[in-house]
């Protein structure tokens, strides 16, 4: 069954509505290109892979920092900083650049499948075959990034913490929160169902007329 995505002049939104929508798509074009030009930028820093600047997530390390009287050291639990290394094992130098093509690929990949949807809704057209693949499509590659992204993080940190501690050192920790992930995952599932029963139910009116 073919899906019809012409417009809908009897659905048609109003103009301040279309202009709302329209913004928004612009943010996400923005949002793209920034994270595109950040992401470029890291790769061609950490390439050279001399004196690589790594964040580093810890388990709450004990860590002195001088914030008492006059600059005294004052022992607090780390939980993130940022890793000066020397050089980089090519594992974890390459874990970067995989993370910043992954973070790359999931934003222009969502916000392309966000900017269709904007077009179509813009039509007319909410509920149908496309948008629920879009909804979807858009929802999925975010969830992988999510979790992909700072799993390669994870891989460079744990180079330049054997690198600097050499191999002594061990933090080893889930760098994905698990809640966010499940609530993320359960969004995604709920608005593709939403869409799903949206085109199901318009598709059944449109037989009826």
């Amino acid at each position: 069954m073919r899906t019809n995505i012409t417009p809908n002049t009897a659905h048609a939104i109003k103009l301040a509505d279309a202009v709302s929508l329209w913004l928004f798509a612009a943010a996400g074009a923005v949002i793209a290109a920034w994270v595109t030009s950040s992401a470029v930028g890291r790769i061609i820093e950490v390439l050279p892979n001399r004196d690589v600047a790594v964040l580093a997530t810890f388990a709450g390390t004990p860590a002195e920092a001088p914030i008492g009287p006059d600059g005294a050291p004052v022992t607090v639990a780390l939980d993130q900083a940022v890793l000066t290394v020397p050089a980089l094992p090519a594992a974890s130098q390459w874990a970067i650049v995989v993370q910043q093509l992954v973070l790359m690929v999931a934003v222009i990949v969502g916000v392309a499948a966000l900017v269709w949807l904007i077009r179509n809704v813009a039509r007319g057209v909410v509920f149908c075959r496309t948008n629920t693949v879009l909804v979807v499509t858009a929802g999925f590659v975010g969830l992988g990034g999510f979790v992909a992204v700072p799993f390669f993080g994870n891989m460079a940190a744990n180079g330049g913490f054997a690198v600097l501690s050499d191999r002594t050192f061990d933090n080893v920790i889930m760098s994905v929160n698990p809640f966010a992930l499940v609530l993320w995952a359960f969004a995604v599932a709920l608005l593709g169902t939403v869409f799903s029963i949206g085109e199901r139910l318009q598709r059944d009116t449109e037989g009826l007329v």
